[in-house]
């Protein structure tokens, strides 16, 4: 189903045929590109994705995207089944825009949309992880209100980073 976008490209909420796999191939491309992580990285979010789509439930569950001519050109998830959620609490995952349509108000509309529904669906808060060095992706998280809560040097993809755990309190 299609909902107002901004610039001209609709917002899909829900899944859809093809955007399982742009989504990782996004992933894929961008985090290899610019962090250099290995191929592990994009296997372990096809899996996480394949787990997450597998018990996708609308009630509490939300995907949008955006949608080019021929591919899904980005996407956002909040998933409120996750089983590592605590009550009442959502996991943001998955946010990211192909570079053609970065910086032109994209990523705020589907963060914003993505905090609306957790509030519709009497969330409590939502939380995210992350890293160091994500400079757009962070101002977004700061302008929505999300605090860090936790951050620690980590080598999860053969990089030292600083590993980011984000809340937003609602």
């Amino acid at each position: 189903m299609a909902i107002q976008g901004t610039d001209g490209l609709p917002v899909y909420e829900g899944p859809a045929p093809g955007l399982i796999g742009d989504s990782i191939a996004l992933h894929g491309r961008y985090y290899a590109q610019h962090w250099k992580f290995p191929i592990a990285f994009e296997a372990k979010v096809a899996a996480e994705m394949a787990a997450f789509f597998g018990r996708y439930d609308p009630q509490c569950d939300l995907v949008l995207s955006l949608r080019g001519a021929d591919r899904w050109l980005g996407s956002i998830t909040l998933d409120g089944s996750d089983p590592a959620c605590l009550d009442h609490q959502a996991h943001l995952r998955w946010f990211i825009l192909d570079p053609t349509v970065s910086g032109r108000g994209y990523g705020k509309h589907l963060l914003e949309a993505a905090i609306a529904f957790a509030r519709r669906t009497a969330r409590r808060s939502i939380y995210l992880t992350t890293f160091r060095g994500l400079d757009a992706a962070a101002h977004l998280y700061t302008a929505a209100g999300f605090r860090i809560v936790d951050e620690q040097l980590g080598r999860t993809w053969g990089a030292d980073a600083v590993e980011l755990h984000l809340e937003l309190a609602l």
